[in-house]
């Protein structure tokens, strides 16, 4: 099918490098871009691990070099609605409805909170973090619902100002659910910063001027972010596109959208929005900055219909300053994995080997530049790295020495 008008579908990272790509690849069609935040597209991870430091929003056209020239853009008109035909689609907004050969769905995600707590802030947009560092000060009493990602930074970041900050979480450790039993390494870390972590703790309610846990005690708090996680934004799509559980569109390892009957060549998702189907890792979630960063080139060649060379599979990495530590993860671990440490007096390096084999799975290095380095080596292959385990476990041995060939 010949491409002469593709629309792209949220301004976050992976709408404004799908848009750079269009136009890389030499596209001279009508492009139209739409976003929700009446901004244009800026980076994210500063938001939290730069809160207090980098007031302004930091412009993608500055720090990755998107390029929106010659798109019709706008800004401040979400998507409501869309459908799908054989031969292109048709959007709809509150304002007019759009029809196109091609989509891209870029939409990202939003912030998980529940009913009940509409008094707590969370943290996923520009102006989320403008409020947020309006209550961050010294002496306030802040309260993090959530120690993963996200509330870790945080958590670090206010301390660093002076806040009071306690964070409560739900896991048994910080980061159980990205990590599972590695995340149990970071707990001493918060009293380190002059945080105070409860583990095993659930809240039962958010009031103006505390939070109540499950088990009666009360928690005073200023402010409360609440930092549990993200859902893909899909709401909007209605029944247009099959969605996983978790709000996902599914798509294949050429970011194609898969429906029931196969995958759709005219409609690709890119980003927060997508889960993929990754050659080396499996399915994968798209909420990695480095998929968002090179998905959309790929996605790009698939709409134009550029013959089809070795697929691109960006390996998930999850960078993350918490607490005066540096965190660099590569690769998709699973709960079954075994765990294999390297530690020394620098930090340590987490693998991840698939049951019983040489394949590895993910590398975790914390305050460990040459190890970061080695990981993102590893995870260029079409397959999985293999590597001897004791010869990774040996922290006296470059980790590079343990591949197999």
């Amino acid at each position: 099918m010949r491409v002469s008008s593709v629309l792209v579908v949220g301004a976050g990272l992976a709408g404004a490098m799908a848009v750079t790509a269009l136009r890389d690849q030499g596209f001279a069609g009508d492009v139209t871009l739409l976003g929700a935040e009446g901004l244009e597209p800026y980076d994210r991870p500063p938001l939290s691990k730069e809160l207090l430091t980098r007031t302004a929003p930091a412009w993608l056209r500055d720090e990755v070099g998107a390029d929106l020239a010659g798109a019709d853009i706008a800004l401040a008109e979400p998507a409501t609605g869309l459908a799908v035909h054989d031969d292109g689609v048709t959007l709809t907004t509150a304002a007019r409805e759009l029809r196109a050969d091609a989509a891209v769905l870029a939409t990202g995600a939003q912030a998980v909170s529940r009913p009940g707590w509409e008094g707590a802030l969370t943290l996923h947009t520009a102006v989320d973090a403008e409020a947020l560092r309006a209550a961050v000060r010294p002496g306030a009493r802040l309260v993090v619902v959530g120690a993963g990602w996200i509330g870790a930074e945080v958590a670090g970041v206010a301390a660093g100002a002076g806040a009071h900050v306690t964070v409560v979480e739900a896991a048994d450790a910080p980061l159980e659910a990205a990590l599972g039993e590695v995340g149990a390494l970071t707990t001493a870390w918060y009293a380190a910063a002059g945080v105070r972590l409860l583990l095993g703790t659930r809240v039962d309610e958010v009031r103006a001027d505390a939070v109540v846990l499950e088990d009666g005690r009360t928690v005073p708090a200023d402010v409360v972010l609440v930092a549990v996680g993200a859902r893909p934004r899909t709401g909007w799509l209605g029944d247009a596109l099959p969605v996983a559980p978790d709000g996902a569109l599914v798509v294949d390892e050429r970011y194609r959208v898969v429906r029931a009957d196969g995958p759709l060549h005219h409609v690709v998702a890119v980003g927060d929005v997508a889960r993929r189907r990754s050659p080396r890792h499996g399915w994968v979630s798209g909420g990695h900055w480095d998929g968002a960063l090179r998905g959309p080139a790929a996605a790009v060649r698939t709409l134009l219909g550029v013959p089809a060379g070795p697929v691109d599979d960006p390996a998930p990495y999850v960078f993350s300053t918490q607490l005066g530590h540096e965190l660099a993860l590569y690769g998709h671990p699973l709960p079954t994995d075994d765990v294999v440490l390297r530690r020394g007096d620098d930090g340590f390096t987490a693998l991840w080997f698939r049951p019983g084999s040489s394949e590895l799975g993910a590398v975790l290095a914390v305050d460990r530049p040459r190890d970061v380095a080695t990981a993102r080596r590893l995870f260029t292959g079409p397959a999985l790295p293999r590597l001897d385990r004791d010869a990774a476990a040996d922290d006296a041995r470059p980790l590079k020495a343990a591949a197999l060939a």
